[in-house]
């Protein structure tokens, strides 16, 4: 293990990437702004020392648009399962829709890592209502029971919902084998609550690290129960952000979409090469070696998700 602190680069998971969105096709709120760049996008990330990546599916378009991406390359993953902003889409035909996310499951055992990404949001009450939230949210643990397929999770604003749900379903939770609360954004109590239920981890990324309060959450959770992610596009850590300050490893960006390079970033698309950033802004924060949490947060990812083959690889 120590081999891995000198001289040889670190390596990354990222747990949650948003790699079907349009802005990795060069479209903005339906317009074209460049040329479709997931490829470059994906060697740029692969360069910086991602092993592997976990895109985020968040409804059935998400799904047969990330099993895609998946089959071209065996070091991409997904998610199966419905946002909880999406859960109205299973109104017209609940069960028929709960099925056609059960087929895409078993038809893609080898690429399908987590249910998800499913919970509660109620800062989004637009999109969709509490009940219908929390009614298809228990609905998706049947799936990562009988699957046996740890749970990526989405908490906004709704912790005691949240979990109440989970504690009375504690037994498909623990069949699945856990999961992971990713983009936290809560309180020290809503952490301390999601750990203490036992098998949950937590996801950081940019979004994790915007204030100083949530800077201070980020502190006090235990380095064995943090996983990193970008959720790109989004969540990337901007200037004004607490944890920018600890931020080393700079890219070449461009301000405007239309300016686009193969050789930059375009300022405010986050990108999964981005998470050495995440890494060392935890590391800044935790006064804390990055190398030494970097293989932590590797091995925590590998033990929830990947086989226990790749324990030690």
């Amino acid at each position: 293990m120590l081999r891995r602190y000198f001289g040889i680069a670190m390596k990354y998971i990222d747990i949650g990437a948003n790699l079907t969105d349009p802005m990795f096709q060069g479209c903005y709120g339906g317009t074209q702004k460049h040329v479709a760049d997931l490829d470059i996008v994906l060697e740029r990330a692969w360069q910086q020392g991602l092993q592997k990546i976990i895109v985020t599916a968040g409804c059935l378009r998400d799904v047969d648009e990330a099993l895609e991406l998946a089959s071209k390359d065996d070091r991409i993953y997904t998610t199966v399962g419905t946002h909880p902003t999406r859960c109205e889409e299973f109104l017209p035909d609940p069960e028929g829709y709960y099925d056609q996310l059960r087929s895409k499951i078993k038809a893609n055992r080898g690429k399908v890592l987590a249910i998800g990404e499913c919970g509660l949001d109620y800062d989004r009450l637009q999109f969709c209502g509490q009940e219908t939230q929390r009614l298809y949210f228990e609905k998706q643990l049947d799936l990562a029971a009988e699957f046996r397929l740890p749970l990526f999770l989405h908490m906004r604003n709704a912790a005691e919902d949240f979990m109440t749900i989970l504690e009375r379903n504690r037994d498909k939770i623990r069949e699945c084998g856990g999961g992971v609360v990713h983009s936290f954004t809560g309180t020290l109590e809503e952490a301390q609550s999601i750990l203490a239920f036992g098998g949950l981890y937590i996801g950081v990324n940019g979004c994790s690290l915007k204030t100083e309060e949530n800077a201070e959450v980020v502190r006090q959770l235990p380095n064995d129960k943090i996983m990193l992610e970008t959720d790109c596009p989004w969540c990337g850590i901007r200037p004004s952000h607490a944890g920018h300050k600890h931020v080393t490893t700079k890219f070449a960006t461009v301000k405007k979409k239309e300016k686009w390079t193969a050789e930059s970033l375009i300022d405010g698309r986050c990108e999964p090469c981005q998470i050495s950033q995440v890494l060392e802004a935890i590391a800044g924060i935790k006064k804390e070696p990055k190398e030494q949490l970097a293989d932590i947060y590797y091995q925590n990812t590998i033990d929830l998700f990947f086989s226990k083959t790749e324990k030690n690889d």
